[in-house]
């Protein structure tokens, strides 16, 4: 039976799979094909039950599909087979070339919808107990790709380390040493820090320190990529959460 071709960019949310929206599971369900990124838990693939499921992200550098490539199997798929679902880590719209893929479906004739995800830059701190804002400590938040197209630190970086926002920073490991010379730079050695490796996963890693101290947490927990750094005084609100849990305990704190 023909289908129309269509493409939906599906947000698969920061790791943990309870953290995938309704509409996403729906449109998995709906699927002919689902292709999906390095980031994506495949327990999710279990809801495209009768999809043709094809990996395309990256693993250490190594690309299983370039992007022109992806683009074009996005389309070819669609126009035999019907519904492609392109499934990826937290939000497409946030760092994830959601929006260009769209555009080169739309192009060649194909129908195309977005399904939001949760992004990585809000749940992976939350679910630590960082809050990107808070009264008194924070009225805004940077949200920053620490590396650019050409590989380089993003300029905004520079820019962020002078506010009194907290800077949530993606893709920045590698970039680490550069980010802390910038904080150095303007003063914020004491600035709170917090690099969470594998975030709201089974697997997760959390290195909590100071501009000036959290490369030693980083070598001793040997911390490193998919991780987000969270730099700011909000980091300090975790420390508080777990002193008042410490203090009352769990049950106490259930009015």
């Amino acid at each position: 039976m023909y289908k129309e071709p269509k493409l939906t960019v599906v947000g698969a949310g920061p790791g943990d799979v309870e953290l995938i929206t309704l509409k996403a599971i729906k449109a998995l369900k709906d699927a002919d094909v689902v292709l999906y990124d390095a980031l994506v838990d495949t327990e999710l693939l279990e809801y495209a039950f009768r999809a043709e499921h094809i990996f395309v992200g990256k693993r250490r550098g190594c690309y299983a599909y370039q992007q022109e490539q992806i683009n074009e199997l996005i389309v070819s798929r669609a126009k035999t087979q019907g519904h492609v679902v392109r499934l990826k880590g937290g939000d497409p719209f946030v760092f994830g070339r959601g929006a260009e893929e769209m555009e080169h479906a739309a192009a060649h004739g194909l129908e195309v919808e977005m399904v939001p995800g949760i992004s990585s830059c809000l749940s992976v701190a939350a679910s630590q107990n960082i809050p990107v804002t808070k009264r008194g400590f924070s009225e805004s938040f940077w949200v920053i790709t620490g590396t650019t197209k050409e590989h380089r630190l993003s300029n905004d970086v520079r820019l962020a380390a002078k506010s009194s926002a907290t800077v949530v920073i993606l893709m920045g490991m590698s970039k680490l040493s550069q980010i802390v010379e910038l904080f150095n730079k303007e003063g914020k050695s004491k600035t709170p820090i917090a690099i969470i490796q594998n975030g709201t996963r089974l697997d997760e890693k959390i290195g909590i320190g100071t501009i000036d101290s959290i490369m030693e947490e980083v070598e001793r927990q040997g911390l490193a990529n998919p991780a987000i750094i969270i730099i700011g005084e909000v980091v300090r609100h975790r420390r508080q959460i777990l002193a008042i849990k410490e203090q009352y305990g769990e049950k106490e704190l259930i009015y």
